[in-house]
C-alpha cells in the first residue's frame, strides 16, 4: 500500500538516525534486494517501509498500521509551512533548503519515547542506541527481524538488576521500572496542554524538564516543543546563531515553528562545513 508523503520527501534522509547513531531494533533499518526500509512490529504484525514515489511503501498495511506508520514518519509536521516561515529566517532558510525533503520521525508510544529520552541522559547517542538495543532484545518479542518495543506490563515485572545487566545505571534502571509501574493514562495525558504535560511528567522520579520538552517533541510533536536544555541543541544555536545566553528565550524567537527549527538545527549539525 502506498502512504502518501507530500513532497518534497527524502526518506534516507528522515530516517538517518535509525542508521547514523546505531541499529535500532524496534524500528530497524535493513536493506533487502539493494533496498534500504525501516521494519517495525505494529500489533504483532512486520511492517517494513521502503520509499516509493509520492511516499513510501508500507507491507502490510491495514488502517491501525497506517496510523502507527503516519506517527512514525512524522507526517504531522507542517513543513510546507515551514519553508514559507523560514524565508523569513535566513539560518532555518538556508537549513531547510540544505535539508530539502526532511522529515522528522516520531516515537509512537509514549512509554517507548520516555524510556528512550531516560536512556539518553547524560550519555551520547551511540551508547544510548546500544543500550536501548539491548533493553528492546531482552523485554521485547521479536517478530522476523523487528523486535515490538516493549509494553510497560513486560517491564514492571523485571529487577533493576536485569537492566543494570544491560548497561542502565542503577539510578536510571530505578527510573525505568518506576516509570513501567506507574499508573499513566497516556492517551489522556497526550490529550492536555503542553504545560500540564510537562508538570504531569515532571512530578514522576526521573523525569525532567529535558525528558518533558522531548516528549513533546520526538513523541508528541506539539509544534512549540523546544528542548532548550538539551546540549547539542545548545551547540547548534551557539554554531548557528553565536553566543546566545538564554536558549529557552531565544526559542521564543522560533514561533511558531520552535520544534522544526530544533530538528533542522540538529540535523544541521551533521552537514558538511561550509
Amino acid at each position: 500500500m502506498l502512504l502518501s508523503v507530500p513532497e518534497p520527501y527524502d526518506f534516507a534522509l528522515s530516517t538517518a538516525r535509525f542508521r547514523i547513531f546505531g541499529l535500532d531494533p524496534a524500528t530497524l533499518w535493513h536493506v533487502s534486494d539493494g533496498c534500504g526500509g525501516l521494519h517495525r512490529v505494529v500489533d504483532g504484525r512486520e511492517v517494513r517501509i521502503e520509499a516509493a514515489p509520492g511516499g513510501v511503501t508500507v507491507e502490510p498495511c491495514d488502517e491501525a498500521i497506517a496510523t502507527e506508520i503516519a506517527t512514525l514518519l512524522g507526517l504531522r509536521f507542517d513543513l510546507a509551512g515551514f519553508a514559507t516561515w523560514s524565508r523569513g529566517e535566513p539560518v532555518l532558510d538556508r537549513l531547510e533548503r540544505a535539508l530539502a525533503g526532511f522529515r522528522p520521525p516520531l516515537a509512537p508510544h509514549a512509554f517507548e519515547a520516555l524510556v528512550t529520552s531516560i536512556t539518553a541522559q547524560q550519555v551520547s547517542l551511540q551508547s544510548a542506541f546500544a543500550i536501548r538495543g539491548r533493553f528492546v532484545e531482552r523485554f521485547g518479542v521479536r517478530c522476523e527481524r523487528a523486535y515490538a518495543f516493549p509494553t510497560p506490563e513486560q517491564v514492571a515485572a523485571s529487577h533493576e538488576d536485569e537492566l543494570f545487566a544491560l548497561g542502565f545505571s542503577r539510578r536510571k534502571a530505578e527510573y525505568v521500572l518506576g516509570l513501567a509501574r506507574a499508573p499513566v493514562d497516556y492517551d489522556e495525558l497526550d490529550r492536555k496542554p503542553d504545560v500540564e504535560i510537562a508538570e504531569q511528567l515532571t512530578s514522576i522520579r526521573g523525569l525532567g524538564e529535558w525528558t518533558a520538552d522531548w516528549y513533546l517533541a520526538r513523541h508528541l510533536g506539539r509544534p512549540h516543543a523546544w528542548p532548550a536544555g538539551d546540549l547539542a541543541l545548545r551547540k547548534a544555536v551557539r554554531i548557528f546563531y553565536g553566543p546566545v545566553e538564554d536558549v529557552r528565550g531565544f526559542g521564543a524567537t522560533l514561533h511558531p515553528f520552535q520544534n522544526l527549527s530544533a530538528h533542522y538545527l540538529l540535523a544541521g549539525l551533521r552537514l558538511p562545513p561550509q
